[in-house]
């Protein structure tokens, strides 16, 4: 599928992209939502998990953009396929851009997620909700953006 064998500041500006944005933040809303009240529909949570996500992509649109000279999203969401990586060091460079993506993610959502929420949930319930959130939807998200691309 030459499709979804593109970079993600291409794919993302594709109805295919715009889908599974929206399916990701709606794993995260559903994510955060239970672990926070143990309801699936809590619509504080589903509004936090939809501006921290907002917020974090365009800051990582931007991020990408100024480190990278005009390439969209290839710092922040380095979709590639095996074209694009060759042997060892170029996996290696991939896992080293992705985890600083998904540190950078952690910071940006953390603070939006404390900023919208500290009056009704402890700090510690709120950091562990953020982690736990996002390594489910980055893993989600990899497996299914990855097992096209390799």
């Amino acid at each position: 599928m030459i499709t979804l064998n593109v970079s993600f500041g291409i794919y993302a500006f594709l109805p295919q992209g715009w889908i599974f944005m929206i399916a990701i933040i709606l794993i995260e809303c559903v994510v955060l939502s239970y672990m926070l009240t143990k309801k699936y529909g809590d619509k504080k949570a589903y509004k936090t998990a939809c501006l921290s996500n907002l917020i974090s992509g365009i800051i990582g649109f931007i991020g990408s953009m100024a480190l990278n000279g005009g390439w969209w999203l290839v710092v922040w969401f380095p979709w590639v396929s095996a074209n694009e990586v060759n042997g060892e060091e170029g996996f290696n460079s991939l896992a080293f851009f992705y985890a600083i993506a998904f540190v950078l993610t952690l910071l940006i959502e953390g603070l939006v997620n404390y900023l919208m929420l500290k009056n009704n949930y402890k700090t510690s319930k709120i950091i562990k909700t953020t982690l736990i959130v996002n390594i489910i939807s980055y893993s989600i998200g990899s497996l299914a953006m990855y097992s096209y691309s390799f």
